[in-house]
């Protein structure tokens, strides 16, 4: 691979990763920042599946939390500088608006292309060769005329106005998952792969999982391998220093992608404590200058730090695992200290924010740190119920206990 090469192989410690993780995904106070869309640039991506994660990592790292709700609506359904779409590994994430073109012609193009292929082959398997791609496309072309005619829709009011997006058809004919589908659900899904509808607005409040749908504001089509290698260069910039094996599983790429990527931003290989290799970009290769503070940090389910890397033993113990992510690889609400994930938290009956160490080795002093950042959770928040849709053995645990902390 043609990277960049000083000579000498520098060495990154999980100290200084530490470091350096705390500083550019805003976690430790005097990193902290002003607006929703500070943080999202920051962090290049958060976590959309559920939807409280983008209200909960913002507000993680906001210095004056109070505001976090607002502060997201407003980015999100007034300015739009803020789009939650489907990006890296089919999953759907918010971005800032600017990256929209990049994240669908660096990851969207093949897995849309994918999920039309699969729509027109269900629905015309499923319905006897009723439902045509003809038909499909005056269905598509109906659907969002209507919705541009409404700005924001649910699949409800645009089945009012186009009835055929209720046509059902059989899904799996045959096998043990076999399944009635609604045209409408499929039809959505796609679209929003291919960028065409974004979701808008909520059906009730900020913690829903129901969504409005909106047609995507339109953007430039990018290049694939120049938008590959843009995507790649903002995510190292954050998450650097990075293995192969990283940047694989968070773009979803294939390995040839990922390292004509790497060669297209000219990546410096560095060694990493265990053994292993990792890529910075050229001018983040030596230590960050100044001391950092002590910091602890109460972080949501599926944050974009948590599941930042495949590879997690520098901030991440196996030991901490089974208690912390659910059987699907997904991670729960985390406590962190000093750049490790230390525990988990949850609600309580009441709404009330507790929390439990499973490594007391910051000992007092670590305590009370993330003490007075379940208080400063506690406060945004004001009662609200967060339930994460992915939930873990801990967080269950901690559902139904008192709101001291452990």
């Amino acid at each position: 691979m043609n990277t960049k090469s000083t000579g000498t192989v520098r060495h990154i410690g999980d100290d200084e990763r530490r470091v350096r993780l705390a500083r550019a995904h805003r976690l430790a106070p005097s990193a902290r920042a002003d607006r929703a869309e500070d943080i999202a640039r920051a962090l290049v991506a958060l976590h959309g599946t559920d939807p409280a994660t983008v209200y909960l990592a913002v507000g993680a790292r906001l210095a004056e939390p109070s505001g976090t709700v607002a502060d997201v609506e407003r980015a999100l359904y007034e300015d739009r500088s803020l789009v939650r779409m489907h990006g890296m590994r089919h999953t759907v994430f918010t971005f800032p608006a600017e990256l929209a073109a990049t994240v669908h012609a660096s990851t969207g193009l093949a897995v849309a292309a994918k999920a039309r292929a699969g729509l027109l082959k269900d629905i015309a398997g499923g319905s006897d060769g009723r439902l045509t791609p003809e038909w499909l496309a005056e269905v598509e072309a109906s659907a969002l005329a209507a919705l541009e005619r409404r700005g924001e829709a649910t699949v409800t009011e645009l089945a009012a106005d186009e009835p055929r997006l209720r046509e059902q058809f059989t899904y799996g004919r045959g096998k043990s998952y076999e399944a009635e589908q609604t045209v409408s659900s499929r039809l959505m899904r796609v679209l929003g792969v291919e960028g065409r509808v974004v979701r808008g607005r909520p059906l009730g409040s900020w913690t829903s999982t129901q969504f409005r749908w909106a047609v995507a504001p339109p953007h430039p089509e990018l290049p694939v391998a120049e938008a590959q290698a843009e995507l790649l260069r903002l995510w190292l910039g954050v998450c650097g220093p990075a293995t192969e094996g990283d940047l694989k599983w968070w773009t979803g790429w294939k390995v040839t992608d990922v390292r004509k990527a790497l060669a297209a931003v000219g990546a410096v290989t560095v060694s990493l404590d265990g053994g292993g290799t990792g890529y910075v970009l050229a001018d983040q290769v030596d230590s960050p200058e100044g001391d950092l503070e002590p910091w602890a940090a109460l972080l949501p389910g599926l944050d974009p730090t948590s599941m930042g890397w495949q590879e997690r033993d520098w901030y991440c113990p196996p030991e901490l695992r089974p208690a912390l992510f659910d059987g699907s690889g997904n991670i729960g609400p985390t406590v962190w200290w000093g750049g490790r994930i230390v525990g988990g938290w949850g609600q309580g009956a009441g709404g009330e924010v507790v929390w439990r160490l499973l490594d007391a080795s910051g000992g007092r002093v670590a305590e009370q740190a993330v003490a007075a950042e379940a208080e400063r959770l506690a406060a945004w928040l004001g009662g609200t119920r967060v339930t994460p849709r992915f939930r873990t053995p801990l967080e269950k645990e901690l559902s139904t206990s008192s709101p001291a902390g452990d």
